[in-house]
């Protein structure tokens, strides 16, 4: 091999060398922190969301938006491609789609559903208790790369849902807002929630959060899932 091509391979090794010394590879302990300090610091988040579910052979695709409020409060509004109500004042749950002669009313502590561990992000956000070996997808395959460059994706299985849930992603930005959860079942179904147009502490009202059963609705209590 001529000098000249010695010469230029170890200076091309020697830029690619340090070029990955100055791009360390982000640490999955503080990139958890940061996220921490993002949403605990929040009172109020309003976004929009859209649902993907992919199981049993089928697939849907719904959207919306959804507020959070400290502590506990959440309202799912979904637009598409029909309407529907999910909320919760932090003591009770209701499920409603207008229009129809029923709602459901279960109390929080007693409900199984994949939308309700996302009202606590406000307040008590601990990514590291709540999800066990959380770690960093480092060389993600295609199911689970990040939508957008320059986001990280996070990998955990939660606490509270271990019997149901195998694994969770989460899509990190670089601001530290989560923009996409991936909550895959031990069933092998998917339920992914991309978010966009994150507001934080916009003016939401207490009554937003509380549900009025319209004339002629009957409410049917107990425990039900997602």
């Amino acid at each position: 091999m001529e000098l000249n091509s010695i010469l230029r391979n170890f200076v091309v090794f020697g830029l690619a060398t340090t070029l990955a010394a100055a791009s360390p590879v982000p640490d999955v302990h503080a990139i958890a922190q940061a996220v921490d300090e993002r949403y605990n610091h929040l009172r109020t988040l309003r976004t929009d969301f859209t649902e993907i579910y992919r199981g049993a052979g089928t697939e849907r695709t719904e959207s919306g938006t959804l507020w959070l409020k400290k502590p506990g409060k959440m309202r799912w509004e979904y637009r598409s491609p029909r309407e529907k109500l999910f909320l919760s004042d932090g003591k009770d749950a209701w499920f409603y789609v207008p229009g129809e002669r029923q709602v459901r009313r279960t109390a929080v502590k007693k409900l199984d559903d994949l939308r309700s561990p996302l009202a606590f992000l406000l307040g008590k956000t601990k990514l590291e208790k709540e999800l066990q070996a959380l770690s960093l997808v480092r060389d993600p395959a295609p199911d689970v790369a990040p939508l957008v460059a320059g986001d990280v994706v996070l990998r955990g299985v939660p606490r509270s849902l271990a019997d149901r849930v195998s694994q969770v992603l989460l899509e990190i930005t670089p601001e530290r807002w989560i923009s996409r959860i991936v909550i895959e079942e031990v069933d092998g179904s998917v339920t992914e929630y991309r978010f966009t147009d994150q507001r934080e502490n916009v003016a939401v009202p207490d009554r937003q959060f509380q549900f009025a059963v319209p004339d002629g609705v009957e409410v049917i209590s107990g425990e039900w899932g997602q």
